[in-house]
């Protein structure tokens, strides 16, 4: 009991220092202790997979995400995410990963703003990067 405390402790610290704007290469360290700690949160491996894609490490989002995806499929970021993994290493697969990201947002008025803030997030954070603009592009029609 005590250990998870501690790791929801270190993963809402994380989420906090994140929102505050600090630099993702700061914050890799806890996200890893957090999935070393406790490797079945789909969340943190998340976190994780966005911060190594901000970090320009797609090889590493790439397993990340993947292990976020299996651990809680229902997590539509971990999909965004592994597609972003997969775009960023030039593979294939993005379709399905995107059609149910686009039926969670229709159905779901408060993931859909999520998944809105982490794209502007994203792009406010890393400006050029292009898969991003191009997912945005896909989830997001104007």
């Amino acid at each position: 009991m005590q250990m998870e405390e501690t790791t929801e402790n270190l993963f809402e610290q994380g989420l906090e220092r994140y929102r505050a704007g600090e630099a993702a290469a700061d914050l890799l360290p806890i996200f890893k202790q957090v999935c070393d700690l406790e490797p079945k949160n789909g969340s943190a491996w998340s976190c994780l997979a966005w911060l190594y894609l901000l970090e320009e490490q797609p090889q590493k989002a790439l397993k990340a995400a993947q292990k976020s995806v299996k651990i809680d499929p229902k997590l539509p970021q971990a999909h965004v995410n592994l597609v972003l993994s997969l775009l960023d290493n030039a593979q294939k697969g993005v379709r399905p990963h995107i059609e149910l990201v686009q039926k969670a947002m229709e159905l779901d008025e408060e993931i859909r703003s999520g998944i809105v803030e982490n794209i502007e997030d994203g792009l406010a954070r890393k400006p050029d990067w292009e898969s991003l603009k191009r997912v945005q592009k896909w989830l997001i029609s104007e």
